[in-house]
């Protein structure tokens, strides 16, 4: 199967599988961080790592000619990403702190999150909205309905 794909397909099947893989150790290690420390605390270090992790990559994998050059090209979205990345992470040790599930949580928060991007879609980029993405939210929000009781 692999030996047939394009490089097309792989390009889009790829970063899928790195976001699912990479989206379950998250969970993992986000509901297994110890209660007694704090989450602030604990994101100090990860973001420690990722931080050396990130500047491996952009080097060895980038090979940037001219990092510098490279950096100045950022703008806003950088920041707001950081502050959101910790929103995100913050919430999540929070979420299995107060007791949800590893199966439930990722589950209603990626629900949510996707009704709200079909909003955001709309509103902010102009996307059209089909109507069977409405019949899939409302597939969704009875999903809701049967997984939280």
């Amino acid at each position: 199967m692999w030996n047939k794909m394009d490089a097309g397909t792989l390009t889009l099947i790829f970063p899928m599988i790195l976001v699912i893989l990479a989206n379950t150790m998250y969970n993992i290690c986000a509901k297994s961080t110890p209660g007694d420390v704090d989450p602030f605390a604990t994101l100090i270090v990860t973001y420690f790592i990722a931080m050396i992790v990130t500047i491996i990559l952009f080097f060895v994998i980038a090979r940037p000619e001219n990092a510098l050059l490279e950096l100045s090209k950022i703008n806003w979205t950088s920041i707001v990403l950081g502050v959101a990345i910790v929103g995100l992470e913050t919430g999540y040790i929070l979420i299995y702190r107060a007791g949800w599930n590893v199966s439930n949580a990722s589950v209603v928060a990626n629900i949510c999150l996707a009704g709200t991007l079909l909003v955001v879609g709309y509103v902010v980029y102009k996307e059209n909205i089909s109507l069977t993405q409405i019949l899939g939210i409302v597939v969704c929000i009875i999903g809701l309905i049967l997984v939280t009781k």
